[in-house]
């Protein structure tokens, strides 16, 4: 009996000096229903924390103590809310939330200026804060299968986005803002409500080579009229046949781009 306490004892021991010297803390399908204190433990050790699957209810105040932490993995859990402290993150460059119940965003988010990839899918999401748009190396936001209606002006301003993932949501139309965002390359918005989209847009944005607008009320003849079109047709092409040449397998959804018809 003993023995195997001590065993118990030498193998958590062995694991928190595992995750102190590699500052991964993997604990992926572990029945969590709350954080392990001696995870927030750890303090400045921690780099990666990824608490994927599991039966987590709330994100503690005390995960503000992590300041080291780059990467925060916390996907298809049972989180409602974000702490209002999370803006003391300040390393924070990666944060996947996916399939959570997650309703909405606290300001403070707009504190964790060097996030590059934000993806919150599959939550209760029915706005973004304003403050989203202080994220200005921000390269990824993925905010599909939420109940979004809009997205804030402030999008304009996360400079460096490439990528735009707002999937099954209730967008009607977008902000004139997205207009400033030079760097996206990637637009998809399939199955909104979206009716028209920023006359600009494919004329400013002159790195987009894909939209994906399908499932939603704008037509394919509103698209090719707009001024950028054929210049935003000759990228798409491009870049198509420069994965064809490199003979690259790709799924139908890579080839699948533009709105219904």
């Amino acid at each position: 009996m003993g023995c195997c306490q001590s065993r118990g004892a030498d193998s958590k021991a062995n694991r928190i000096a595992r995750w102190r010297s590699t500052g991964i803390v993997a604990l992926r399908d572990a029945k969590l229903k709350t954080f392990p204190d001696e995870v927030l433990d750890l303090d400045r050790s921690v780099r990666t924390l990824d608490l994927t699957h599991n039966k987590l209810v709330e994100i503690p105040m005390d995960i503000s103590k992590l300041v080291n932490m780059q990467r925060l993995i916390l996907a298809t859990n049972l989180i409602d809310r974000l702490p209002i402290n999370l803006g003391k993150l300040q390393a924070l460059k990666v944060m996947i939330l996916d399939g959570n119940q997650i309703t909405s965003l606290p300001d403070e988010l707009g504190q964790l200026v060097r996030l590059e990839k934000l993806s919150i899918s599959g939550n209760m999401l029915m706005s973004l804060p304003e403050t989203i748009g202080s994220l200005r190396n921000l390269s990824l936001l993925n905010v599909s299968n939420n109940k979004l209606k809009y997205l804030p002006e402030s999008v304009g301003s996360c400079f460096s986005l490439e990528e735009l993932q707002a999937n099954d949501n209730l967008i009607e139309e977008l902000p004139a803002s997205v207009c400033n965002l030079v760097h996206l390359k990637s637009l998809c918005l399939n199955n909104n409500k979206v009716s028209q989209i920023p006359p600009n847009l494919l004329k400013d944005c002159k790195a987009l080579q894909n939209i994906s607008l399908h499932d939603n009320p704008i037509s394919m003849d509103q698209f090719q009229q707009m001024e950028g079109f054929q210049e935003f047709e000759a990228r798409r092409k491009k870049k198509f046949d420069k994965q064809i040449d490199s003979n690259v397998m790709i799924g139908s959804k890579g080839l699948d781009e533009g709105v219904d018809l």
